[in-house]
């Protein structure tokens, strides 16, 4: 089964004979306008997914939806996988959007999966614009040198996951890391060689970090790592299995080698902190590491 930029790769069962007559050619097309009308109000990507669900399922009714774009290695589920399913590679102009996946515990008739997949021509555009959209956000938001989120990142991150902390009353620790003695680096081996310092920490720290923690280049040689759902016991673990890894590290870059360390300062958030506050505890912490000899953890 095909339609214009649409492959279907699988159907876990035959269709259900029978099922409800197609409706007119002008319906469907009243319909698809309607449609593609709903899906143009949001450039969000998991908002466009819920809201395609929402619609489709007036027509098509399904327990589950599931979308996945392993380009962005996002994925969004609503609702429950079941038993039978379609499933759609989506594609504009040969361009992979992703992968659509539909289902629920009855099959689906021959009728449904002819609406179902007229219905999906009027989700290609608005897909297309918001992984647009994401795209730009992501790249807004990211260090071009090591990967990791930038300091105006940060900014609006760490005034959320405050709130949050604050309105569920769960722990949040903030890290400061400064590599020891970079300019000498930069100075004695050239800048080349120091991007390459600055993008294996980053590596390596992104690494020790799990998935809902945020890491930040926030300026130079210093990062900064948020740590939701985090107590002080937990950020100081962390902070020195980091430190560890960077103490370990061998950054190589053409013919040279050569190894760095790193300070760090943690502190966790308390009843009444501001971001301000908040960052200059961290901040304090790490001059302190520094001044007590650098390649150390120090917890305000």
């Amino acid at each position: 089964m095909a339609v214009t930029g649409l492959i279907t790769t699988k159907s876990s069962s035959s269709p259900a004979p029978g099922g409800s007559p197609v409706r007119g050619v002008s319906w469907r097309a009243r319909r698809a306008l309607a449609l593609a009308h709903a899906l143009q109000t949001t450039l969000e990507l998991d908002t466009l997914i819920d809201l395609f669900s929402t619609e489709a399922a007036k027509d098509v009714p399904h327990e589950g939806l599931t979308y996945r774009n392993p380009e962005l290695q996002t994925e969004r589920q609503v609702g429950r996988r079941a038993s039978h399913s379609c499933s759609y590679r989506l594609l504009v102009g040969g361009h992979s959007l992703g992968e659509l996946e539909i289902s629920r515990r009855r099959r689906f008739s021959d009728q449904e999966i002819m609406l179902l997949e007229y219905m999906l021509g009027s989700l290609l555009y608005p897909l297309r614009n918001a992984l647009m959209y994401r795209k730009a956000v992501h790249t807004a938001q990211r260090d071009p040198l090591t990967g990791v989120h930038n300091r105006s990142c940060l900014d609006a991150s760490l005034r959320r996951e405050m709130d949050l902390a604050h309105r569920h009353r769960t722990p949040l620790a903030l890290v400061m890391l400064d590599i020891d003695h970079f300019k000498n680096v930069n100075d004695r081996h050239g800048h080349l060689v120091g991007d390459c310092v600055l993008r294996d920490v980053a590596e390596h720290a992104g690494a020790c970090v799990r998935s809902s923690d945020m890491l930040f280049r926030y300026g130079g040689e210093e990062f900064v790592m948020l740590l939701s759902n985090t107590d002080a016991a937990g950020a100081h673990r962390l902070a020195e299995r980091i430190r560890r890894a960077v103490e370990n590290l061998r950054c190589r870059y053409a013919t040279t080698s050569i190894r760095v360390t790193a300070s760090l300062g943690v502190t966790c958030l308390l009843d009444g902190d501001e971001p301000e506050t908040l960052f200059a505890r961290a901040d304090a912490a790490l001059l302190q590491a520094k001044r007590e000899g650098r390649n150390r953890v120090v917890f305000d």
